[in-house]
């Protein structure tokens, strides 16, 4: 091959030709993919933001049921979380139903309520992720459907989770490290215990010391001393019992951050019942730590009896129809325990983190 001067600038031409060909080739192929990327996103969010189930099952599904859930966004309750008082309660099937314009959970949300679940669940996801949602998701969006068909020994009155374990009463062991601090801290809270109870009413003509609660019973009375309402912490209360809001401090799984968590110490006279109720969720266990047990005290979740021990704790699911009773004698005294809710050992962290999202208090 002879090489010249015309030679190489047909060579250098050719070689530049061929290059412009290459980039017009790569150019089109990524803006294929580009427009396909779009295309891709445009269909997620378009699932992720309409399920079907969103538009129809809700109102019709939910029924009578949803009358008795809550609205989220009504103010948070000062009192007791499953408190049914007397002039508020309405019977249905037998059974007591919180109508207390305070408590979260009877503001008859209907409707609107799983529609605000949902909207808060896609706000979650947009600033955090829809990895590990899938059980939550599924819950906030057959909602209405899943309070409506559970059978009438277990039917919370705001959430279920759905595939969650359920059982009346959980061994120890499924908060094995909560449940062994708590019954360490026995002593202490047995002393604030008796340091806040024993102080003089909080005004004349009531029998009720600074912050203790009244809640409605059939029979006898019930007292309530909330360290967290509904997620939201009491600063007086837990001001007065500061070994207490220690301990609530250290435990690893106290829902702290959303609605369904509450610490107290609850006080039932002799004679006393609370009226059967169901709770407000199947992601939490509630425990039940004895400071006071005398005779003849019962606790009654799912048709199922157990008596509560001074020093022990009892992890039962609230979901379930639950009672409480004392029918021992005046000299006996009250019955005493201190209350925290804590999570189910099945809800995931993820869940979790989504749930205290969209169950915070006031939202």
């Amino acid at each position: 091959m002879e090489w010249s001067l015309e030679g190489v600038r047909e060579l250098v031409a050719g070689g530049m030709q061929s290059m412009r060909e290459c980039e017009s080739s790569a150019l089109g192929t990524g803006l294929c993919l580009l427009l396909l990327f779009v295309w891709y996103c445009y269909r997620v969010g378009r699932e992720h933001s309409t399920p079907p189930a969103l538009r129809g099952a809700y109102g019709a599904e939910a029924g009578r049921g949803a009358g008795t859930r809550a609205a989220l966004s009504g103010p948070q309750m000062r009192g007791a979380s499953k408190g049914r008082p007397a002039a508020g309660a309405e019977e249905q099937n037998g059974f007591a139903y919180c109508q207390s314009p305070e408590c979260f959970r009877c503001g008859h949300g209907g409707e609107g309520l799983n529609q605000r679940l949902y909207h808060s669940l896609q706000d979650y996801a947009k600033r955090y992720t829809w990895a590990g949602m899938g059980r939550v998701h599924k819950g906030v969006r057959d909602q209405g459907r899943y309070l409506s068909s559970r059978p009438s020994i277990q039917k919370p009155e705001v959430f279920f989770l759905p595939d969650l374990p359920s059982a009346p009463f959980f061994s120890r062991e499924a908060q094995k490290h909560d449940v062994e601090l708590l019954e360490r801290s026995f002593p202490a809270l047995l002393a604030e215990f008796e340091s806040v109870y024993h102080q003089p009413p909080a005004r004349a003509g009531s029998p009720l010391p600074p912050g203790w609660k009244a809640n409605g019973t059939p029979h006898g009375q019930w007292w309530t001393f909330y360290l967290v309402n509904q997620g939201t912490a009491l600063a007086l209360n837990a001001r007065r019992c500061p070994r207490a809001w220690r301990v609530l401090g250290q435990l690893r799984t106290f829902i702290a951050n959303n609605v369904f968590g509450n610490a107290c110490f609850s006080v039932l006279s002799p004679g006393a019942m609370v009226a059967e109720h169901y709770g407000p969720t199947n992601v939490r266990l509630r425990c039940h730590l004895g400071l006071r047990v005398p005779p003849g005290c019962e606790l009654v979740v799912g048709g199922e009896p157990q008596c509560w021990s001074e020093g022990s704790c009892l992890l039962f699911d609230d979901s379930f129809l639950h009672t409480a009773l004392h029918e021992g004698s005046v000299e006996d005294g009250p019955r005493v325990v201190f209350m925290v809710d804590l999570w189910h050992p099945n809800v995931a962290a993820a869940e979790r983190q989504a749930l205290d999202y969209i169950f915070t208090p006031g939202r």
